[in-house]
C-alpha cells in the first residue's frame, strides 16, 4: 500500500466475501429445492431462500465496490482518504443493515418489489451510507487536487447508482406504475450506472496491469460512457414489453436495446487493445486473468445472453422462465462479480504478506473453477428455459407440469453450481486463508505487491 488509508478497502472486501459465501448457500438451497422433495419446505421455502440469494448478491457486489473504490481513488489522487473513521462507521451501519434485513427476509418482512425488497428503515439507512460514502470520495479527491477521467467515470457511476436508488423509496397503489419506476433503479443501475463502475475499475486495472497509455484508456472509457447514456437508458424499456405500458414502448425497448452489447464490446476491444499494446507483462497474472475474463464474461452473458431473448417478439415467449435466469447469472457474474475479484486479486498482495504477486494455485484453481462451474450454469438454465418456453407457451402445459419434465436439467445445474461453489470457496479461503498486515510500502516501491514496510506517506 502507499497510503495508511487504503487499509480499509481490506475490511470491506472481507465483508464481501463472506456475503458471498452466504450468497452461494441460499442459491445451492433454492436450486436443489426444483429437484424436490423439499424438507425445508415450511422452514426456508423457496420464495424466502430466493429473496435472499438475490438481495445478498446486490449487497455483496456493492460492498466490494465500496472497497475497491477505498483503494483505487487514494492511489489515483495520491492522497489520503478525507476520513477513514468515516468508511469505518459506513460498513458498520451497511454491515447492520444488510444483517436486520436478511434476518427481517426469514420472517417475511418486506416489500415484495423484487431485488428492492428491503423495508423502509433499511431504504433510509442505505441512503444515508451512500451520502457517507460519496462524500468521502469527493472530498479526497478535493483535498487532492488531481482528478483523473478513471475517477471521474467511477464517480459518476457510483453518483448515478445513489441518485436512482430514490425511486425505490417512494410507494405506488399501481402495480404498473411500481413496475414501472422499478426498473428506475434495477435497469438502470445493472444496464446503466453499474457499467459505468465496472468500465472505472476496468481501465485502472488495465493502466496498472498492462502499462497501457492512460490517454488511450480514457478515450476508450468515453466511448463506453457515451454508449451506455445512449443506449442503456433508452433500453430499459424492453422491461416494459408486458406490465400495461403503451405500446410505443415495444420499438423504443426493441432498439435500443439491441444496442446496448455496442459499449459491452467496447469494453472488450479496449481491453483487448490494452494488452496487445503493452503486453501481459505485469508479474500479477491472477488479476489480470479476472480482468480479461470479466471484459470477455460480460460480452457473452450481459451482451449476446442478453441479445438473445431482447427483442419484443422473441421476449414475449421468454419473459419470466429460465431463459432470463440464464442472461442474469452469467451478466451479474462477468460484470460485476469477477470485476470485485480482480480488484481484490490486484489488490490482496499489498495487503498480506508472504503472498506471491503472480497469484497462488489456490487463485487459479478458484477462476477456472469458477469460469467452468458458471457456463454450465449458464447452458443448464438454457436448455432448461427451451424446454420451459416449448412446454408452457407453446404446448399450453401447466407450469408444475412442465416443471417436472425438466427437472433433468436441474441435475445438471446442480453439479455445475457446485463446481462453481467449490471456486467460490476456493478464493474465499484464499482471501482469508493470510491474516492482513496493512502496512505503507517504502518510498521508492512500486505497485501493491511491494514488500511492506512501516514508511511514511508519499508526498501527493
Amino acid at each position: 500500500m502507499r497510503y495508511r488509508s487504503q487499509a480499509v478497502a481490506y475490511w470491506y472486501f472481507a465483508v464481501a466475501m463472506l456475503l458471498f459465501g452466504l450468497q452461494l448457500v441460499f442459491g445451492l438451497l433454492s436450486a436443489a429445492k426444483y429437484l424436490g422433495p423439499d424438507p425445508l419446505l415450511y422452514i426456508l421455502p423457496f420464495d424466502v431462500t430466493k429473496v435472499i440469494h438475490t438481495n445478498l448478491l446486490v449487497v455483496w457486489v456493492l460492498t466490494g465496490f465500496m472497497g475497491a473504490t477505498y483503494w483505487m481513488v487514494p492511489d489515483e489522487s495520491r492522497t489520503e482518504l478525507h476520513s477513514v473513521k468515516l468508511a469505518y462507521v459506513q460498513l458498520a451501519l451497511w454491515v447492520v443493515m444488510g444483517v436486520t434485513a436478511v434476518v427481517g427476509y426469514l420472517f417475511r418482512w418486506g416489500t415484495g418489489n423484487k431485488l428492492l425488497e428491503q423495508p423502509l428503515p433499511h431504504k433510509l439507512v442505505i441512503v444515508v451510507v451512500m451520502l457517507m460514502f460519496l462524500w468521502n470520495i469527493v472530498m479526497t479527491i478535493r483535498k487532492s487536487g488531481r482528478f483523473t477521467a478513471t475517477e471521474g467515470v467511477l464517480l459518476l457511476g457510483l453518483a448515478g447508482a445513489a441518485v436512482l436508488y430514490l425511486p425505490s423509496l417512494l410507494d405506488f397503489d399501481n402495480y404498473t406504475v411500481a413496475i414501472f419506476y422499478r426498473w428506475w433503479t434495477i435497469h438502470l443501475w445493472v444496464e446503466g450506472v453499474w457499467e459505468m463502475i465496472q468500465g472505472g475499475f476496468l481501465a485502472y486495472l488495465l493502466i496498472r496491469l498492462s502499462g497501457a497509455d492512460r490517454e488511450v484508456m480514457e478515450k476508450w472509457l468515453y466511448v463506453i460512457v457515451g454508449l451506455v447514456f445512449l443506449a442503456g437508458i433508452l433500453g430499459t424499456a424492453h422491461h416494459y414489453y408486458w406490465v400495461g405500458v403503451p405500446a410505443y414502448w415495444l420499438p423504443i425497448g426493441g432498439l435500443f436495446s439491441a444496442l446496448e452489447p455496442l459499449a459491452l464490446v467496447g469494453m472488450a476491444m479496449y481491453a483487448y487493445s490494452a494488452m496487445r499494446r503493452s503486453g501481459m507483462s505485469h508479474p500479477n497474472t491472477l488479476a489480470l486473468h479476472w480482468t480479461l475474463g470479466s471484459a470477455v464474461f460480460t460480452l457473452f452473458g450481459a451482451g449476446l445472453l442478453g441479445l438473445a431473448h431482447t427483442w419484443p417478439s422473441v421476449n414475449k415467449w421468454t419473459h419470466g422462465t429460465l431463459i432470463t435466469a440464464m442472461h442474469g447469472h452469467a451478466a451479474f457474474y462477468g460484470a460485476y462479480a469477477m470485476i470485485v475479484m480482480a480488484m481484490i486479486s490486484y489488490t490482496l498482495p499489498a495487503m498480506s504478506p508472504g503472498r506471491r504477486e503472480q497469484g497462488s494455485t489456490l487463485g487459479y484453481w478458484a477462476f477456472w473453477l469458477q469460469i467452468s462451474g458458471m457456463f454450465g450454469m449458464t447452458l443448464s438454465f438454457a436448455t432448461a428455459g427451451i424446454a420451459q418456453v416449448y412446454l408452457e407457451r407453446i404446448m399450453g402445459l401447466g407450469y408444475l407440469d412442465s416443471q417436472l419434465k425438466i427437472q433433468v436439467h436441474f441435475l445438471m445445474l446442480m453439479a455445475t453450481s457446485t463446481l462453481f461453489t467449490v471456486g467460490a470457496a476456493l478464493f474465499i479461503w484464499d482471501f482469508f486463508r493470510r491474516a492482513p498486515r496493512l502496512e505503507v510500502v517504502a518510498e521508492g516501491s512500486e505497485g501493491p505487491g511491494a514488500t511492506p514496510l512501516v514508511a511514511r506517506q508519499r508526498p501527493a
